[in-house]
């Protein structure tokens, strides 16, 4: 297996009214970060067991690449959301990956 990655960007957002321009905010940003990044692409999903907890994925052809981008300072998140969303970034490296039958 290639040494595949992800960046995981987990963000946690308490007030109930903050989450609607944070998904119109992440909208945006996530097109901006997927080039910024070089990444292969992205998604992201809202928690079912906690409304509060956002968290993007974005998939690099390189554990090399997925380290490059985690080493960008975040300052839009900062600038967007400041004390009203925390974020924390991990990177995890692919170590199987079964393909989808039908």
């Amino acid at each position: 297996m290639s040494n595949q990655a992800l960046l995981i960007v987990r963000a946690d957002v308490p007030n109930e009214p903050d989450r609607a321009p944070f998904d119109q905010w992440y909208d945006r940003h996530m097109a901006d970060a997927v080039r910024v990044f070089g990444a292969r692409g992205a998604w992201r999903a809202w928690s079912r067991t906690d409304p509060s907890k956002h968290t993007a994925f974005y998939e690099f052809d390189s554990l090399e690449a997925a380290n490059a981008a985690i080493q960008s300072p975040g300052t839009e998140f900062d600038a967007a959301w400041g004390s009203r969303a925390t974020r924390t970034r991990d990177i995890v490296e692919v170590v199987q990956r079964l393909p989808i039958s039908n």
